[in-house]
């Protein structure tokens, strides 16, 4: 399980804007990396714009943001496109990234068991080491908690 002071698992994704990014394109500064479940549904939505209303704050506080699903680019460039996100989106398709960070859990809705990602966050510090986890993640105040958390280790 990946948790607080363990090094983070090493990533490298394509971006809904044709390009790549690493864990390494990260060095030397924070990086605030949440997985969602699924582009354009409501409470994903919601904790897009969240991160993307407070990016400016996060930057100004030493961190980056970056929003991992397992949807393709495309969906990323036009769920980017609907809700004028600012975030960067990243794309997981095969899931390894989710599992390596143990956001890849069995879910349970009215009684069926599925394996889903759970809405997870992780703030990383400029040695690559996890500074803090959240799990089971409820959007309303998630974006503000982790503020506060990206600018007490600032």
């Amino acid at each position: 399980m990946t948790e607080a002071g363990k090094k983070a698992p090493n990533f490298s994704l394509p971006t809904e804007d044709g390009g790549k990014v690493s864990l390494k394109d990260f060095k030397g500064q924070m990086l605030v990396l949440y997985f969602y479940p699924k582009d354009d549904t409501s409470g994903c939505t919601k904790e897009a714009i969240g991160f993307s209303e407070m990016l400016g704050a996060f930057k100004k506080a030493g961190a980056a943001v970056l929003g991992v699903s397992k949807d393709t680019p495309e969906k990323h460039a036009k769920f980017r496109a609907k809700h004028e996100l600012t975030v960067p989106l990243a794309s997981d398709e095969d899931g390894k990234v989710i599992e390596a960070y143990g956001s890849w859990v069995e879910k349970n809705m009215y009684g069926k068991k599925y394996m889903g990602i759970e809405r997870s966050t992780f703030l990383i510090g400029p040695d690559g080491k996890i500074l803090e986890v959240w799990r089971k993640v409820r959007v309303p105040g998630h974006v503000e908690k982790v503020l506060d958390a990206v600018k007490a280790h600032g």
